[in-house]
């Protein structure tokens, strides 16, 4: 059977504080490493969506609404549900298990923040920016 968590892979995280938000996994790692021997992923996904917007808002109001929370974390494979959908980007390609480490955690997050409001604004992935239910 062929592998299908690759990288830019859309999947929705069913376990854990992110559970039921969707996320790109940024770097897979199939069969583990010395810390985490078991399959498991980097993701970057979004964990507070855009805001629904309207023709007669203004821009201040529009640009607040259109702001994404984003998250960044390493997650097993059991608690991915993956979809149909990938989103190949080269900022999210750049995050990596060591930008994950405490240092580095906040740099890292507003890069992803950066892309995937770029990603929003340019009405790309719409799907990706809706809540599930």
């Amino acid at each position: 059977m062929g592998r299908f968590l690759k990288q830019g892979r859309v999947v929705i995280v069913t376990q854990g504080r992110y559970a039921g938000r969707k996320a790109v996994i940024v770097k897979n790692f199939d069969d583990g490493t010395d810390a985490r021997p078991y399959g498991h992923a980097v993701v970057a996904g979004v964990d507070k969506y855009p805001l629904k917007i309207t023709k007669s808002m203004s821009k201040k109001k529009v640009a607040k609404r259109s702001k994404v929370k984003p998250f960044v974390k390493v997650v097993n494979y059991n608690h991915l549900m993956p979809t149909r959908y990938n989103i190949n980007d080269a900022t999210l390609k750049s995050v990596g298990p060591d930008s994950i480490e405490k240092g580095r955690r906040n740099a890292t997050r507003k890069t992803v923040k950066k892309a995937l409001e770029d990603r929003y604004n340019a009405g790309k992935h719409k799907w990706f920016f809706t809540k599930l239910r």
